[in-house]
């Protein structure tokens, strides 16, 4: 009974990596951009559970509107041009310009909040892509299972005692009293119907374990597995292995892959535990499923690969693996690669807000607030001067834009890969916009100012690194960040 109990209580407690959309470990989704003329911040807290309900809230930084509706839409399935009725956010009694709302995702796979603004400047309209998946159970209440033990128990313990009472009194006339060989009969009785009592809940244990493992399988979410290889000079090749959990979800959307900031994968290696070498690079494709990449010049030591891809339906995912390099002395870094030796990351950290660059420049993190906790979105901004410690003037556009972060934890649990518009991969917010027949601008000709803004939450307190990656001149350059996160 215990056993069942444990396993029970294990189960509903089982929490497996939360990998997510170009991320690990950073389930929510931010988002900072216009819906038509009004501009605003999203967060969108997918639900752990499918069916589920996200939070949405939203802040809107322009000027304050008269109302806010969301309706959530599912990219890859039959209900995809017959969006539900919308639902009103509501603002927030302390700040009108602050809304909050929930929506319901039904199924696993690559959904669209849409928005609708109203205000004195008319109607705006904003699309927010939000990939949705199982990401553990929901835990039972600590009531509910002490209250299902002790029913466990009297229900137990009633079975033997009436087992125990037939086989003594059964056969008994009224008012007759036990003979010694009824009593004997009794306890018989009594230890066969506890033995049966014992094998049907070892039994059901077996079969709750057996359901729980199918469960992980199915239901919850895992990145593909990522296969590597070294060819002992300086390729790497990177093969994407396909689990249950997305063999059997084919039928239900594309397999294939979309560009996100013209690469089919962006690959980022962390020279681990010493974090002191960070590489980003974009493998070619080999085939559907295999990518290789030629590496540049790095020492030898163990790095840990996270590998971000999109699907055809705007469905990101992150894969994580890890693999043994030696000194590599002869590759270069070209077109959109980009690498950075930095100090040895030491925890416990204290803060930086300076990094300097190569060229005697430097990139500040304007940190607004003494201190930085967990869960609470911000915006993270970076101002990049040059040797004379002016503002840059001579910033361009790094795939598309004005810049690219990497936030990463220290025990590997968090990887997120923001941009200034968010966490969702440009390749995705394309999709949505066009589903609510909505146009992008991605001319990607203007002039990237000094000052460069990043949307994300630190979803757990702990150490983080951050690199942020501009490009000045022709030339990409990393900033390296540490930052220790309160609960």
């Amino acid at each position: 009974m215990r056993s069942l109990c444990r396993s029970k209580w294990a189960l509903t407690l089982l929490i497996v990596a939360t990998s997510s959309f170009a991320h690990v470990g950073s389930p929510n989704v931010y988002f900072d951009g216009n819906a038509g003329p009004y501009h605003l911040l999203l967060t969108v807290s997918p639900p752990p559970m499918i069916p589920g309900v996200a939070e949405v809230r939203t802040r809107v930084v322009s000027e304050r509107v008269d109302g806010i509706r969301i309706a959530p839409v599912y990219v890859n399935g039959k209900d995809q041009g017959l969006p539900p009725s919308s639902d009103p956010m509501q603002s927030s009694e302390g700040d009108p310009r602050s809304f909050t709302g929930r929506v319901w995702l039904m199924e696993s796979g690559a959904w669209e909040i849409r928005v609708e603004v109203v205000g004195a400047r008319g109607v705006g309209k904003l699309a927010v892509p939000v990939p949705a998946y199982a990401r553990r159970t929901l835990p039972m209440q600590r009531s509910l299972g002490a209250l299902l033990f002790a029913l466990m128990l009297v229900l137990s313990v009633g079975i033997v005692s009436i087992a125990g009472a037939a086989a003594r009194e059964g056969v008994l006339s009224p008012a007759s009293s036990s003979s010694a060989a009824n009593i004997r009969r009794g306890r018989i009785a009594m230890a066969v119907a506890a033995a049966l009592v014992v094998a049907i809940l070892a039994l059901g244990n077996w079969w709750w374990n057996v359901q729980a493992a199918e469960l992980k399988q199915n239901v919850l979410y895992n990145p593909p597995p990522l296969r590597t290889a070294f060819d002992g000079t300086d390729h790497l090749t990177l093969q994407i292995e396909e689990d249950f959990w997305h063999k059997t979800r084919k039928d239900q959307w594309s397999m294939s892959l979309i560009p996100d900031h013209g690469h089919l994968m962006h690959l980022f290696l962390l020279r681990i535990p010493a974090m002191d070498r960070f590489y980003h690079l974009h493998p070619q494709q080999v085939n559907d499923a295999s990518f290789s990449v030629k590496l540049p010049a790095l020492p030898s030591g163990d790095y840990k690969i996270f590998a971000d891809i999109v699907r055809g339906t705007g469905f990101p995912e992150t894969m994580v693996s890890e693999i043994n390099l030696p000194d590599i002395t002869a590759g270069l870094l070209s077109n959109d690669d980009s690498g950075v030796s930095a100090s040895t990351f030491d925890s416990p950290v204290q803060t930086t807000t300076v990094s300097p660059l190569p060229d005697g420049g430097r990139i500040i993190w304007e940190q607004v607030g003494p201190a930085l906790k967990a869960r609470q979105t911000s915006w993270f901004r970076f101002r990049v001067e040059d040797a004379q410690h002016n503002a840059a003037t001579d910033l361009e556009q790094y795939m598309g834009m004005a810049g690219h972060a990497e936030f990463v934890k220290s025990d590997m649990s968090v990887f997120a890969h923001i941009h200034p518009a968010g966490s969702v991969p440009m390749a995705s917010l394309m999709i949505a916009q066009k589903d609510y027949a909505l146009t992008m601008n991605h001319s990607g000709t203007h002039m990237v100012p000094a000052e460069i803004s990043f949307p994300y939450g630190f979803p757990q307190p702990g150490d983080y690194r951050l690199f942020v990656q501009v490009k000045r001149n022709g030339q990409i350059e990393t900033g390296v960040f540490d930052a220790h996160v309160g609960s």
